[in-house]
């Protein structure tokens, strides 16, 4: 008697739910911001990656409904053969400004950015060094171009070192990173990459998707923020994060570029982003230029965030770079390696500095995958939606929190109360 070529997945389903890994959507009924209806009831917003409050904008909006109208909803096929609208162009000149480089190149969403640049750069003659915290757009990348790939320990310079020395058996190497890390929410120790990328006759590729719109003094990103501006490296990032829109892009030398658009299956096959998108992101980054007042206000709230997390939970700074965790050894909170303990009947956090200067990003490691799930549905029934992370997305539980310029004052003082309340009654 035939089986059942698709019974496997209900037994597949069920390991899922005994892991506490299974997901599921929830549905969003307003615009995105600070404040959202989430299934219907109202909540503090720490679950998006829309730092700087741009997707809600007006100005967004209106820049969307006019390419609309006149350019129609979609760019009906491959830019090569369809053709593309000048607003393509006017976006990917608007990002090489940004980014201080020669040329830039805008696909259809960040992920297949990272999947068309990677797989088109190396091949089975290469080498891949990839930090291990990468984002899974990058790995898949690196899978889909049949180079060898080795993973570095994260951020762990020592260790890629050793992994470049027989760089020299491959035709090329590449080394992948994130620039910021999304689940993390720590930097990579850029100028250090590029210096072992150029003593090692070795592309760099960063992706900027967290910190594109945030970090730098222009918002250009990480390469900016650390003096980096016109080395030699390949930049890729998201227009669906900070700059409040969708699609991602790559930016670099022309050289780069026009090789991407003649060997990158992630471009060449791929229908253009719309007209909406693209004039979106187009008005995000011109607000992005013009007002450094919402980063300036975005970094105002980690600073208070982290601040009132100081006062409540009684930081204990701590000299061992590694420590032992009671509930996680991965994951900052906030950027720190960090452990919850009770000290006389107080809930305190000891932590390691992180070496790195601060994200809009900050995790709360937890000790599984249920407890993770606990701490996230009753913040959310006190009027907060602030995520569960959990394997496989990454090695342990966490709970996730961005920070948005759009916080206010009284927010982040809700939120922390509700926190310590919701701790108080979920931990013996």
């Amino acid at each position: 008697m035939p089986t059942d070529p698709y019974g496997w997945m209900e037994p597949a389903l069920a390991t899922i739910h005994r892991a506490n890994w299974y997901r599921q959507v929830q549905s969003i009924g307003s615009r995105p911001g600070a404040l959202v209806l989430l299934e219907g009831q109202q909540v503090i917003n720490f679950a998006s990656n829309d730092y700087l409050g741009l997707a809600g904008d007006d100005r967004l909006i209106q820049a969307a409904i006019a390419a609309t109208q006149k350019y129609g909803t979609g760019s009906t096929g491959s830019r090569l053969i369809s053709g593309h609208r000048d607003l393509h162009q006017d976006l990917e000149r608007a990002i090489a400004d940004l980014k201080q480089t020669e040329a830039a190149l805008v696909f259809s969403s960040g992920y297949l950015a990272n999947l068309g640049t990677v797989s088109a750069l190396v091949g089975k003659r290469d080498l891949i060094l990839a930090d291990q915290y990468n984002h899974s757009s990058l790995k898949n990348g690196a899978i889909l171009s049949g180079a060898t790939i080795l993973e570095y320990a994260h951020c762990d310079l020592e260790n890629l070192r050793q992994l470049l020395e027989p760089r020299d058996r491959y035709r090329r190497c590449l080394i992948l990173t994130d620039s910021v890390f999304s689940m993390d929410g720590d930097l990579c120790p850029l100028p250090e990459l590029l210096h072992l990328a150029e003593q090692f006759d070795s592309m760099l590729l960063i992706d900027e998707a967290h910190a594109t719109g945030v970090l730098g003094k222009t918002g250009a990103g990480c390469v900016e923020h650390f003096g980096c501006t016109g080395r030699s490296l390949i930049q890729i990032g998201t227009l669906s994060k900070a700059l409040g829109s969708l699609g991602g892009y790559v930016a670099g030398s022309a050289t780069l570029i026009d090789f991407l658009r003649n060997r990158s299956p992630g471009w060449i096959y791929t229908t253009g982003l719309s007209p909406a998108d693209t004039a979106a992101a187009l008005a995000a980054v011109a607000i992005v230029q013009q007002e450094p007042q919402r980063r300036t206000q975005l970094w105002q709230n980690v600073n208070d965030l982290k601040h009132l997390l100081d006062q409540e939970f009684s930081f204990q700074p701590s000299a061992i770079r590694h420590p032992p965790s009671v509930i996680s050894s991965s994951s900052p909170f906030p950027n720190f390696n960090s452990k919850f303990k009770i000290q006389n009947s107080k809930f305190s956090l000891s932590h390691t500095p992180h070496p790195t200067p601060h994200t809009p990003i900050l995790c709360l490691p937890l000790d599984n995958p249920a407890i993770a799930i606990q701490l996230a549905r009753a913040l959310q029934q006190s009027g907060f939606f602030a995520p569960a992370v959990r394997p496989p997305t990454v090695p342990t539980s966490r709970l996730r929190l961005t920070l948005m310029a759009t916080h206010t004052p009284t927010h982040l003082e809700q939120f922390v109360a509700a926190l310590k309340s919701t701790l108080q009654n979920l931990l013996p």
